[in-house]
């Protein structure tokens, strides 16, 4: 069932169709409404459905066609980071890799109970990767933050 989200991002990617193919080969994400421009060649208005949650995405086009907004490619960097929570991070570090990602950050287990890492896709967007694998209280995690720290030192 899809969520009425009230807060919906929208990717700005180089190649809607590519991107679409990689956020299903990847995410399992399933497809929504998509719309292309009249030529067939851009998407215009695409949206793809991750654990029932929508999130919108097109090509980027240029301020004479109404466009606003640029890809990260375009921007020289990100600003910013989707954090996916997923049941088996391993896997899906692992076919974002063999799809084109570079890992940004290796999987690890973190102290507020997750196994996480950081991938940037082939359209330049970072997505944190976010395995919970206990439930803590604030003390805990923050006890365990402590400990995570005095070590890095």
């Amino acid at each position: 069932m899809i969520q009425q989200d009230q807060f919906i991002p929208h990717l700005c990617v180089s190649s809607g169709l590519a991107a679409l193919d990689f956020y299903k080969k990847v995410f399992g994400a399933t497809q929504g409404d998509l719309m292309m421009t009249p030529d067939g060649n851009r998407v215009m208005h695409g949206e793809i459905i991750i654990n029932g949650h929508k999130c919108f995405f097109s090509d980027e086009f240029a301020k004479e066609e109404g466009g606003t907004v640029k890809t990260p490619e375009r921007l020289g960097g990100r600003c910013v980071r989707i954090t996916l929570m997923v049941d088996d991070a391993d896997a899906v570090v692992e076919r974002a890799v063999s799809a084109g990602a570079k890992v940004l950050m290796p999987l690890e287990n973190l102290f507020w109970g997750a196994r996480y890492g950081k991938i940037v896709d082939p359209f330049g967007h970072e997505w944190g990767i976010n395995q919970q694998r206990r439930e803590q209280t604030s003390e805990e995690t923050q006890a365990a933050a402590d400990d995570y720290f005095a070590k890095r030192k």
